[in-house]
């Protein structure tokens, strides 16, 4: 039994595009920002979704800084990986998306046989 042409090709659109949001979580997945705060004593790392996943803090961070103080410091290095993390993230889904455009493009620049033919 012989699948139509049609049909396979769908199936090995699908098959392709699988493969591409998988290699698209992956790379996401890997995303890891770790900014340090300003005086360079915290340290969060945060993933792609912006969620803190782990924090050090430098030996003697907590006796030399008052509690507002390592909050501060806490929450800048975490605010300064997620805007990192979320930059990241853009870059990866640009890529996708400059690719998916540039793949569609290139299709389409492919005119059928006898269109635009000016001897036609």
């Amino acid at each position: 039994m012989s699948i139509h042409p049609d049909v396979q090709a769908a199936l090995d659109a699908a098959r392709e595009l699988r493969h591409r949001i998988a290699d698209m979580r992956e790379r996401i997945d890997a995303v890891r920002a770790r900014r340090p705060s300003p005086s360079g004593t915290v340290i969060p790392e945060v993933d792609a979704m912006g969620r803190l996943t782990s924090l050090y803090l430098a030996p003697g961070t907590a006796d030399r800084f008052s509690g507002e103080e390592l909050v501060a410091e806490i929450m800048a290095a975490i605010r300064e990986s997620t805007q990192d993390a979320a930059r990241q993230y853009q870059v990866i889904m640009e890529t996708v998306i400059t690719d998916d455009v540039a793949e569609i493009a290139g299709d389409d620049a492919r005119e059928p046989a006898g269109v635009g033919d000016p001897a036609r």
